[in-house]
């Protein structure tokens, strides 16, 4: 650590077998962590989907025959290959041989307009692009405008699970019906196993990778602005898997018998991070979701598994808690239910525990951090409305606007230094520049109080902040209070241009309750908020823009993008 680190009081609430330091530069490359995995848990199960396992071994050896494959059509160390697909087999075994290739993965929001995804693939320069047929309307549409996209592997749900994948056809007939037609040129065009079965017959040359090759470019949420390639190098993740091993306290051979549902998507750092290398780097088997906007499908999979662990949004928690059937869901096994992505709301939290017996953990990441910044203990017995302590080896302050430090308990940005930290923003030094501190810390957007034992506690984003006559607004204080009602089912808060007051507090909001009008839901907020918070509009909608993993799209709800 550098001399002149601030104080670090969250050390002293350190669970004891978590160490202050890790020692990043022995930790190695994920290329290591695959080939350590394939060997240590070969017959282990590595993921599970449509009721199929695929043994770490047998993801491993796909994978060479992806990364063979890749390498016979002129991918070397460095090239971009892009990911664009929900939790489906192919994503994992397509990540490994990429990632034994020597590429830089580009993870894909398969949700993308064409628009965006021409932005994307022509700002990362991607040569190759492994699609699910699902989307590949799109690509098709993207095409002409990315010359410099050479192949385009499209891939089918089943794809990947070998003879066993004519047995999905019922378990993905959703997917399979939501295929639109599309036509690719056949010089650029390849189906994933015919990739597959190529590269099983070419040689595998395998590629010295070191820890700080570029393993992702891991596009910002775009959620406020023009989306970014975070550099994420091998070190940057194999760090922050090794800081969330030793949070939790697991041995390396604690994963086999241990299955995490993987409902967020891989494409996202959450699940990329936290679910799929976390895992692998215990033994454990990643219960891929392809569809977890389909809840009743979602509740009927929980029911008929054996998961110890599970990740999701507040949103995603929030969805789950409203079926009906959950309470038949055997939450017996779950040691431990962890959320990030956005801010987690009281009442959900609340919720969570009285039906399932066990705490939301609630944790605070983002891409460019790989993610995993602060994270509450594992041992925690009620949620606690902070975002937890650091990781190891993780410095945090809070600053003005002037890069000044504050003292603990004033709200300001906070910012991260650490190993798992980007190495900058793709083509962008401006940006990068003014991303981070003359001493190396990144600012995070985020407005944050460290409280006296080293607890953070989120307060808002910067941009989302509402200025009413001078006072400051954070959203997330009053989405906490309007989800308390009971006839609320979601609700998103954002400020709107006020003659009067600069700006005021705007209400969207999903009812429970048909029959909640606005004036009954002002007075509920009035019993928890100072006048000038309390909502001056309500506006009650059907559902709320989110992206794909569930975060509330406050942005689209400002800016007008979706109609009342």
């Amino acid at each position: 650590m550098d001399p002149n680190t601030p104080p670090r009081p969250w050390l002293a609430a350190y669970p004891e077998s978590v160490p202050a330091e890790i020692e990043p530069e022995r930790l190695g490359t994920l290329v290591e962590l695959i080939e350590t995995s394939a060997r240590r848990f070969a017959d282990s199960p590595g993921i599970t989907c449509f009721g199929v396992s695929l043994t770490y071994a047998t993801l491993r050896r796909e994978g060479e025959a992806m990364a063979a494959w890749l390498q016979a059509q002129g991918v070397v160390k460095g090239d971009r290959v892009a990911l664009m697909m929900p939790n489906v087999p192919a994503f994992p075994i397509a990540l490994v041989g990429a990632l034994l290739a020597g590429a830089t993965v580009v993870n894909v929001n398969p949700l993308y307009t064409p628009r965006e995804l021409i932005h994307q693939l022509r700002d990362a320069g991607a040569r190759v692009l492994v699609v699910l047929e699902n989307f590949g309307r799109t690509v098709a549409e993207a095409l002409p405008e990315l010359p410099g996209l050479e192949r385009v592997v499209v891939a089918g749900a089943g794809d990947g699970l070998g003879p066993k994948g004519a047995l999905i056809t019922l378990a993905a007939r959703h997917l399979k019906k939501a295929v639109p037609p599309f036509v690719l040129p056949a010089p650029r065009r390849t189906r994933f196993k015919a990739a597959l079965a190529a590269g099983r017959k070419a040689t595998f040359r395998p590629v010295a990778v070191s820890p700080d090759d570029l393993a992702f470019l891991q596009y910002t949420g775009g959620t406020t602005g023009v989306s970014k390639g975070a550099m994420l190098t091998h070190r940057n993740v194999a760090a922050n898997v090794e800081q969330s091993r030793v949070w939790f306290g697991m041995r390396d051979d604690e994963g086999p018998g241990r299955v995490m549902v993987t409902a967020l998507p891989l494409y996202h750092i959450f699940a990329l991070t936290c679910c799929f290398f976390f895992m692998m780097r215990l033994g454990a088997c990643c219960l891929l979701v392809p569809n977890p906007r389909d809840i009743p499908g979602f509740v009927a999979l929980l029911r008929k598994s054996r998961f110890t662990n599970l990740s999701g949004v507040n949103t995603l928690f929030n969805a789950l808690l409203n079926h009906p059937d959950i309470g038949k869901v055997d939450w017996s096994r779950l040691e431990h239910a962890i959320a990030g992505g956005m801010a987690m709301q009281g009442p959900v939290a609340k919720r969570w525990k009285s039906v399932t017996g066990n705490p939301v953990i609630e944790g605070y990441g983002l891409s460019e951090t790989s993610p995993v910044v602060s994270i509450n203990p594992p041992t925690l017995h009620d949620w606690s409305g902070t975002i937890g302590y650091p990781v190891s080896s993780t410095e945090v302050c809070i600053r003005d606007a002037a890069g000044a430090t504050l003292p603990m308990g004033q709200p300001g940005e906070l910012c991260v230094r650490g190993p798992q930290v980007m190495a900058g923003y793709w083509g962008r030094p401006d940006e990068t520049a003014r991303a981070m501190t003359q001493d190396g810390f990144f600012r995070t957007g985020d407005i944050a109080v460290i409280e006296p034992d080293g607890q953070i506690r989120i307060v808002d984003r910067m941009k989302d902040m509402i200025l009413v006559s001078g006072f400051n607004v954070y959203p997330n204080e009053v989405e906490d209070v309007l989800a308390a009602h009971p006839g609320v089912l979601e609700v998103a808060v954002v400020g709107e241009t006020s003659e009067e007051t600069g700006e005021c507090v705007v209400a969207h909001v999903v009812r429970r309750d048909p029959d909640l009008t606005a004036e009954a839901l002002r007075a509920h907020a009035r019993e928890g908020l100072t006048a000038y918070k309390v909502p001056r509009r309500i506006v009650f909608r059907d559902s709320l823009p989110k992206t794909n993993v569930g975060k509330v799209l406050r942005r689209a709800l400002r800016e007008g993008e979706v109609v009342a």
